[in-house]
């Protein structure tokens, strides 16, 4: 949730040694790098626990390590429930990128014609918003519905920060949301400046819901089922799955805070995974399948080495090739997911913990497996 370009273009500095793909390639570095990475981000003040999640030319790895609350021996496992964040975004995108394949929306649709009433607002310059500026942050719409808790993440680390998104959020629903939608003001132009928006994500998952008639959760569920055999990935918990949620910490408190409240369609950045099933979205964003074709696709060209597709941010530099990149925040974890298709390689990171420097050092410490890969590319 907690995104930003400059976030985004420092994750994009992480790079992999140029070097001829093979095709297979034993990884029996992969594991110990892993462990490297883990051990180096829980040095990091603050942290933890945390998880990643590899893939490696159909090669698959998983590894937990640290305890999810200080002293209580709890370490993560495959069960263990994390919130991903914004991580969310790249499924929405996913769904779009599907619906534009079966004919069922085009990217230049007004976003107006799938709205249950009429804002004349939502538009600039005798333009109105299109699905493509929603899912490449070009629309200004702002970051969240309600304006105020743009205002609370202003300050992010304080400490009563996730006690105000309760608050806001408490009684928040989609009606709340169409009323305040009336109030937005598009600044404009439209497509070409990057301004992060959860609010506009939430509008692409009713837009889904229009599209095929279902709950967008629904939706999300069934896709991800048949697409990549996801069973353990959802946007609410069952009372029987409270108690595998990860707890987590909100910036320097010491004391377990609560989940992210739950949003109005809850695309923007409420599901929560296990990490064996995001190792399936990692082979699935590795794969060929059309929908991940499609969203993988440049919209909107930011900087030479910086576009955006379907929610996806999108890197291009010689080490690496054309990457795709993610990053989650919520109160009380932050994640990345990265999918590297010249080498086959996907890696997804989570820590539960989320403060200004967690993202940094999740960065960092994946250093080891991207120097791990680069050595196997060139010994092939």
């Amino acid at each position: 949730m907690m995104t930003k370009l400059a976030a985004i273009m420092t994750g994009m500095t992480l790079m992999l040694a140029a070097c001829k793909p093979a095709a297979t390639a034993p990884a029996p570095d992969i594991p110990a790098a892993m462990g490297q990475a883990a051990t180096t981000l829980l040095q990091s003040k603050l942290l933890h626990a945390t998880s990643i999640a590899g893939v490696y030319r159909g090669q698959e790895f998983i590894l937990h390590q640290g305890e999810l609350e200080t002293g209580k021996a709890n370490p993560p496992d495959d069960t263990t429930l994390y919130e991903i964040g914004s991580v969310s975004k790249t499924f929405a995108g996913l769904l779009l990128a599907n619906a534009v394949l079966e004919g069922k929306a085009a990217l230049d649709d007004p976003i107006q014609q799938y709205l249950p009433a009429a804002y004349p607002n939502l538009q600039s310059q005798g333009q109105p918003i299109r699905l493509r500026h929603l899912i490449t942050h070009t629309s200004t719409m702002p970051g969240m519905l309600p304006l105020q808790v743009n205002t609370v993440l202003q300050d992010f680390t304080a400490h009563a920060t996730p006690a105000k998104l309760n608050a806001a959020y408490a009684d928040y629903g989609q009606a709340q949301f169409w009323q305040d939608l009336h109030t937005v003001s598009i600044k404009g132009p439209l497509g070409k400046d990057y301004a992060y928006s959860s609010a506009g994500t939430e509008l692409v998952a009713h837009a889904l819901e229009t599209i095929y008639g279902m709950p967008y959760e629904v939706l999300l569920t069934q896709f991800v089922t048949r697409a990549a055999g996801m069973h353990d990935t959802r946007l609410r918990l069952t009372p029987q799955d409270t108690g595998r949620l990860a707890p987590g910490y909100h910036s320097d408190n010491p004391v377990a805070t609560t989940p992210m409240p739950q949003l109005p369609w809850g695309a923007a950045g409420n599901l929560k995974s296990t990490m064996q099933d995001m190792a399936k979205y990692l082979r699935l964003q590795l794969g060929t399948h059309p929908a991940v074709v499609e969203s993988h696709k440049p919209l909107v060209r930011f900087q030479d080495d910086f576009s955006i597709g379907y929610f996806w941010n999108i890197g291009n530099n010689r080490q690496l090739g054309t990457h795709y990149v993610h990053h989650g925040g919520v109160p009380r974890a932050q994640s990345y997911a990265y999918a590297v298709p010249q080498y086959q390689l996907g890696v997804f990171i989570i820590t539960n913990q989320s403060g200004d420097a967690t993202a940094g050092a999740m960065e960092s410490a994946l250093a080891p497996i991207f120097d791990t890969v680069a050595s196997l590319e060139r010994a092939q």
